[in-house]
């Protein structure tokens, strides 16, 4: 489910559905504005355009401001100069820590905390990475190194990374138009194209983490209650055959890669050029994985469908800047099922044990949207079928 901001923006919204409605025109020419509000609201977890509308209102300005002390403190340490205005939260907490903006005398920038990302990581070949991506073309918020030549800095008990700002519009959400999607698929190919290499495939993608099935999760769910059970429960038969794409296929040679290259961290930059965000996941997939799990975020319609003109485009910007696909079958898709029951699992965990009333409001609308969204062996396949159609 896409995120509000702390303090959300309507006419963001209005940019995001007008970018939605050229891929809903892609499918169907006689797409509205209208139906694209609709699909936007879905995707934000509301029931219509209307309720998203409200709960903007409700929450414009209530982003948290931060300790001064503690925004001089990263200003500091990351040399950045002094600080003018509060430090803001841009989103509630992720599943790392959280994004800011500060501002400085020397311009703006984005620090977040990652408290909690996995694999473990220093920060330091993921910094690299961006580096190395930036030099091949790929626009990013370029990673900030403190003083003391650190990608992450401890302060006040929490690990920090600090990035420069970048102006751009809100982040895209599909289906978006086939233009896009090229671009998408272009970008993807320059990042597998650095081969970079890692000791492995990232255990997010190949390892199910939980310690018992479906069944008795939904079982724990309903013993506690939870309003989204019943969901969870009609769910379960398709989480169970989410088990089954690929067959658990064993990886190919792994390099680094983005490891989320989804409209959530895409945004469109002020001269038109895609920016890429959300790096702190990057870590080892086969080329053919990530490629397909960018394929299922850019080409899967939010009520299932197939955006076939939209999976065509990013194959064939891939290919445009690679030469040729890495081997793309429904074995390739085992990385993405296995991350998305991981994600689901975790996301269904935390809406047991949250009590704050905003949390619960929050987990609630996700774990519901997350459980009537998921992806079929059959959307795999006939996703896979779209992708590889000649034009």
């Amino acid at each position: 489910m896409k995120t509000l901001p702390d303090n959300p923006n309507l006419d963001h919204l209005r940019r995001q559905a007008k970018d939605l409605l050229a891929g809903l025109r892609d499918i169907r020419p006689e797409a509205t504005l209208a139906e694209a509000q609709a699909s936007l609201a879905e995707q934000y977890g509301f029931r219509t355009w209307t309720d998203l509308k409200a709960e903007v209102d409700r929450r414009r300005g209530r982003a948290d401001v931060a300790d001064p002390a503690l925004a001089r403190q990263l200003a500091t340490r990351f040399g950045l100069g002094d600080v003018v205005g509060e430090m803001r939260s841009m989103s509630r907490p992720d599943e790392m820590g959280r994004r800011w903006l500060l501002q400085t005398d020397r311009g703006r920038w984005a620090p977040r905390t990652v408290d909690d990302v996995y694999p473990v990581s220093d920060g330091e070949d993921n910094a690299r990475f961006q580096e190395a991506a930036a030099r091949a073309g790929v626009a990013l918020p370029a990673p900030v190194r403190s003083t003391s030549g650190a990608v992450v800095e401890v302060i006040d008990g929490s690990q920090w990374r600090m990035y420069e700002w970048l102006p751009s519009g809100p982040p895209l959400a599909a289906p978006v138009s086939a233009t896009v999607t090229r671009a998408v698929g272009d970008m993807l190919a320059t990042l597998h194209g650095l081969r970079i290499p890692v000791d492995g495939t990232c255990p997010w993608s190949s390892v199910r983490f939980a310690s018992s099935g479906w069944p008795e999760l939904a079982e724990v769910a309903a013993a506690k209650g939870a309003g989204w059970a019943p969901v969870l429960a009609a769910a379960v038969p398709t989480l169970v055959e989410l088990e089954s794409v690929g067959n658990r296929a064993a990886p190919t040679e792994a390099v680094l890669c983005h490891h989320n290259v989804s409209p959530g961290n895409i945004r469109a930059g002020a001269d038109g050029r895609l920016i890429l965000t959300g790096w702190e996941h990057a870590n080892g997939l086969p080329p053919a994985w990530e490629l397909a799990a960018v394929l299922v975020s850019w080409a899967v319609n939010p009520g299932g469908g197939i955006n076939a003109a939209g999976a065509r485009a990013l194959t064939e910007g891939y290919r445009a800047r690679a030469g040729c696909l890495p081997p793309l079958s429904l074995d390739a898709f085992s990385g993405t099922a296995i991350g998305l029951q991981n994600y689901v699992w975790g996301q269904i965990e935390l809406a047991l044990e949250v009590r704050d009333v905003e949390d619960v409001r929050y987990t609630d609308r996700n774990v519901r949207h997350l459980l009537t969204h998921l992806p079929s062996r059959a959307t795999y396949e006939r996703l896979l079928e779209a992708a590889l159609a000649e034009g």
